[in-house]
């Protein structure tokens, strides 16, 4: 054996309790990982020190590593909140679906997402998808059936809906950005500051070039004057907050506090 080789983690049932509550979700936020990280000491191993969250997973990743599974830590585009997924390095992400979805629904996905990624929002219509339902492969599907599927690939975290128009969720751009880069070279967009793919974001006016939410965010926290990391123009856009888990958690505690007030009052 070569002195090189990463070390193999050793599995508890901690960690197996963890593994089988991700996979059924299949994406979590940061929040409700470590949430469910400490669940499962909890049920588990109620004496033992809580492992730090990365080293917990990484823990995990080694031994999944032989089977092409990884949980990959990403961000949301919008608003930059911390997620988590399991993600498969093996097969593309269609055939990933595959046991969830039948083939004409697996098709609508394709249109789907070929949609969101040749659009400059990385927005696709519910109208301009469902006016593709002629064209699927397998078995006839009406639009009605169709509107049903997209609500389906809303639930499993593969596509996000807001009003009326659909983009892909976190889940699938972790899932799938290596297939998505090779199968659309040469419609692929990507953020100018961390280099991974972009769907929705803000662009320069001048130069063209892209960046997520969370990336200008960050970026231009430092300056009074925002410009274009490229060009040097002025960069137009209204410059989104930097997301604060701190904040988010405070909001989320003083909101379930308000909910328990409300139904004691009930």
């Amino acid at each position: 054996m070569q002195g090189s080789t990463r070390r193999m983690g050793v599995m508890t049932d901690v960690h197996r309790r963890f593994l089988q509550l991700l996979m059924t979700h299949g994406v979590l936020e940061e929040w409700d990982v470590q949430r469910l990280q400490k669940h499962c000491y909890k049920v588990h191993d109620r004496t033992a020190t809580v492992e730090k969250l990365e080293d917990f997973i990484n823990n995990i990743n080694s031994v999944l590593e032989s089977l092409y599974i990884e949980i990959k830590k990403g961000v949301t585009e919008d608003d930059g909140r911390p997620i988590y997924a399991l993600v498969n390095l093996a097969t593309t992400s269609i055939s990933k679906m595959a046991s969830d979805f039948a083939e004409n629904e697996l098709d609508l996905f394709r249109k789907a997402l070929e949609l969101i990624i040749d659009s400059e929002t990385g927005f696709a219509s519910s109208t301009n998808i469902l006016n593709l339902v002629d064209q699927l492969k397998g078995k006839k599907m009406r639009k009605k059936e169709a509107e049903h599927v997209l609500q389906k690939f809303v639930q499993n975290k593969w596509l996000i809906e807001k009003e009326g128009e659909f983009t892909l969720h976190g889940r699938a751009i972790l899932e799938m950005e290596q297939y998505i880069r090779e199968t659309y070279p040469d419609a692929v967009k990507v953020c100018t500051i961390c280099h991974s793919l972009l769907i929705q974001g803000q662009s320069c006016e001048t130069c063209g070039i892209r960046m997520h939410l969370p990336c200008v965010a960050k970026y231009f926290q430092s300056h009074s004057e925002p410009r274009c990391p490229h060009c040097n123009d002025y960069w137009p856009h209204e410059i989104p907050e930097v997301f604060d888990p701190e904040k988010e958690r405070e909001a989320s505690i003083s909101k379930s506090n308000r909910r328990s007030l409300r139904s004691r009052q009930h």
